[in-house]
């Protein structure tokens, strides 16, 4: 199983970035995918979680209203859209998998098993 994260970049405060988290090697039809980031010396933290069954969703405070996550099945995809970004945005964001979970979205990194590259997304003020 892959997943392969894209669609990180340089954004100014305030713009929008789109990421991606293309799963291959598996279909998912009962998972929860997580995206995750982690900035320089600190642990990775848990952002926003969709369960793949059924597009339930959970954010962190810091994020709601602001990102938005989805999936895509016919795709295998999950995405992560951000707007209003800010400069505390800019870290390394992750995409995750618990594939032994269907309705619960954990927010504990090692609950995942599966996991992408990180893409970095920096803020500029």
């Amino acid at each position: 199983v892959q997943l392969q994260a894209s669609g990180g970049g340089l954004v100014q405060a305030g713009g929008s970035l789109r990421l991606s988290c293309a799963v291959s090697g598996r279909t998912f039809n009962t998972a929860v995918m997580g995206w995750f980031r982690q900035a320089p010396g600190k642990e990775r933290e848990f952002v926003a979680g969709i369960t793949w069954s059924a597009g339930r969703t959970y954010y962190i405070d810091s994020v709601k209203g602001r990102f938005t996550i989805s999936r895509d099945n016919a795709k295998n995809t999950v995405y992560l859209q951000m707007t209003a970004m800010k400069p505390g945005d800019t870290v390394v964001y992750y995409c995750a998998a618990d594939s032994r979970h269907n309705s619960l979205i954990l927010t504990t990194a090692n609950r995942y098993d599966y996991w992408g590259q990180g893409t970095q997304v920096t803020v500029s003020s």
